[in-house]
């Protein structure tokens, strides 16, 4: 959740806001979790357990879906995220991109093995503003292999179905053992 306040102007004339939220932390790498899939993870990360990526709340998105090669992000932008244009900083739809990309890469691992991105490519549409609604992120996996997988992705707005942003990864592998 986040909430914002109003303070004392800062010679702008324009009043101070501040942000907060909260998050869970992860939790320690237990051989429990060690024996989860990639895709038993996200889907009890949807159930609250083990928390979900705490840079989730930072930003304001979170993880809707997650099945065999697929997951879903959705993430609200505001004026907290807006770049000296007065636009949505694309860092923001990078990083929608980057989870639900990486997320469809994890939802086919196997217990015991991790993945990091080492490479996101990212091509934005539109622009986003402050008051643009929530925006859907939908990542596919096209291949998983021994060393490497790849994923593809597409950022649309849920209040208009345009396209905002696409991307795709390239994946590292990190098998235990």
């Amino acid at each position: 959740m986040t909430t914002y306040e109003t303070g004392v102007p800062d010679g702008t004339g324009a009043p101070l806001r501040s942000r907060t939220h909260t998050w869970r932390p992860r939790p320690e790498t237990t051989p429990e979790i060690l024996g989860m899939s990639g895709l038993e993870i996200l889907q009890g990360s949807l159930k609250g357990e083990p928390a979900g990526a705490s840079m989730a709340s930072t930003l304001g998105f979170r993880l809707t879906e997650a099945s065999q090669g697929f997951a879903v992000f959705e993430g609200d932008p505001g004026d907290h995220l807006l770049n000296p244009m007065g636009t949505v900083h694309g860092g923001f739809l990078a990083t929608l991109l980057d989870s639900a990309l990486g997320s469809a890469v994890m939802t086919l691992l196997p217990a015991g093995t991790g993945y990091t991105t080492v490479q996101l490519g990212v091509h934005m549409i539109r622009p986003v503003m402050a008051d643009t609604p929530t925006l859907r992120c939908e990542g596919t996996a096209l291949h998983v292999g021994r060393t490497t997988a790849t994923a593809e992705a597409r950022v649309v707005g849920t209040h208009d179905g345009k396209l905002y942003a696409h991307g795709t990864t390239t994946c590292a592998i990190l098998r235990t053992g």
